[in-house]
């Protein structure tokens, strides 16, 4: 709202000051301070509300250290991170912009699937929570939205590159003016560091390229599910699922920023994808929410994210990841993620096998999700978690790299 406003006061009355509501770094700035307020101060009330309510948290006897004071902690804490991310953005950033209505679709539409399974779990007395299946149901929709949106709405383009050759050893890369509709993504690691996903169906004629689009969107699908489960699997101590996810959501920002510049995209050689530069708004008001979170969600924690926040996490991040073409970089950014998630799906693998072999069911780690693993090893967990978030930093720049390694 602001932005409109301090538009319409330069363009219509040369107001002194109103020109810098233009400029992306400010209005960034502005975004992650005014989250980062919000979460620390209104945190506070919104966890004091819960309490009052009798909002806690429910915890089962896992036999881990520490874990019976936990009972009762406030949970639906989610609602600070959402609070606090979308009152920002709402502020600051250009909410007409296609990659923004998105992001603000995807944290509401997470955030009521979230808050129905905990609601459900505390109010109804159900452990389980929001069956299974409709959880699964509500993310390949909203896959689907996704996946259609990006697709098939006119302002989601790219703009291609032109090799001019000069001379026989000198060529000229110019971007040209021209946006184009593109199902392309980077892919690390390799030089010629592009993949379309037409390449996938190529074999069935040249008429199948215009049905990639298909492919496309069930890519959407598989990653918004599989990422939004892994953050709920992670978040299972104070402070890892918050924190691994403001290093990650941070790292995304770096690519929306370098990817939303013509002249950083064209000196990385990555995609210049107009108009993605706005969703450095978003992220920096995400990332404030979490830190702020953070506050309240250390060790010992005062307040739990539940599946309100944790499905929206891992919402948020799939599309972001997917709107920046780096969603091939994904098992790496999101490491901690994809680990917790290999180590629930091993361990369940192997136990049916071995019982189904053996007559008894062996188990992989001591017990699943793997930083409970580290618990039943009497890991203190202010450890595991400091030491998570160290691999999350080192997974992130090793994915910031991937920018000029080919």
């Amino acid at each position: 709202m602001l932005y409109y406003l301090f538009d319409f006061l330069e363009k219509q009355y040369d107001m002194p000051g109103a020109g810098l509501f233009q400029f992306l770094t400010f209005r960034a700035a502005m975004a992650v301070l005014l989250s980062l307020l919000i979460a620390m101060v209104y945190g506070k009330r919104i966890i004091l509300f819960l309490q009052k309510k009798q909002i806690g948290e429910t915890v089962r006897d896992l036999g881990l250290e520490g874990q019976s004071q936990k009972a009762g902690t406030p949970t639906m804490g989610g609602l600070i991170i959402i609070w606090s991310t979308l009152l920002p953005v709402l502020l600051f950033a250009d909410v007409q912009n296609i990659y923004v209505i998105l992001l603000i679709v995807t944290m509401i539409w997470m955030g009521i699937i979230g808050f129905i399974d905990d609601y459900i779990k505390i109010f109804k007395k159900d452990k389980q929570g929001l069956k299974g299946r409709f959880k699964v149901i509500g993310q390949v929709v909203l896959g689907l939205i996704v996946g259609l949106t990006l697709y098939f709405h006119p302002d989601v383009t790219v703009k291609e590159k032109d090799t001019t050759t000069i001379t026989q050893n000198f060529k000229v890369e110019r971007v040209f003016g021209e946006e184009t509709k593109s199902l392309r993504t980077n892919v690390p690691f390799f030089k010629n560091n592009q993949l379309d996903y037409a390449d996938f169906i190529s074999w069935m004629g040249d008429g199948a390229a215009e049905y990639a689009w298909v492919i496309f969107v069930m890519v959407v699908i598989l990653i918004v599910t599989a990422v939004s489960n892994g953050a709920n699997l992670t978040d299972g101590i104070d402070g890892l699922a918050a924190g691994s996810s403001a290093i990650i959501v941070l790292t995304l920002g770096i690519f929306a920023f370098v990817s939303g510049n013509i002249q950083f995209s064209g000196y990385l050689d990555i995609f210049y994808l107009p108009r993605v530069e706005e969703l450095v708004v978003f992220i920096a008001a995400f990332v404030g929410a979490l830190v702020g979170f953070l506050w309240y969600n250390t060790y010992p924690a005062q307040v739990f994210m539940g599946d309100t926040g944790s499905l929206t996490i891992g919402g948020v991040i799939a599309v972001i990841a997917i709107i920046v073409r780096k969603e091939l970089l994904i098992p790496i950014l999101c490491g901690i993620f994809f680990a917790e998630s290999l180590s629930v799906m091993l361990q369940v693998g192997y136990f049916k096998h071995t019982k189904k072999k053996y007559g008894e069911g062996k188990r992989i780690f001591l017990m699943a999700p793997l930083h409970h693993h580290y618990q039943k090893k009497m890991y203190h967990e202010s450890k595991i978690v400091t030491r998570f978030w160290i691999i999350g930093i080192m997974l992130a720049i090793i994915s910031i790299v991937t920018l000029k390694i080919r």
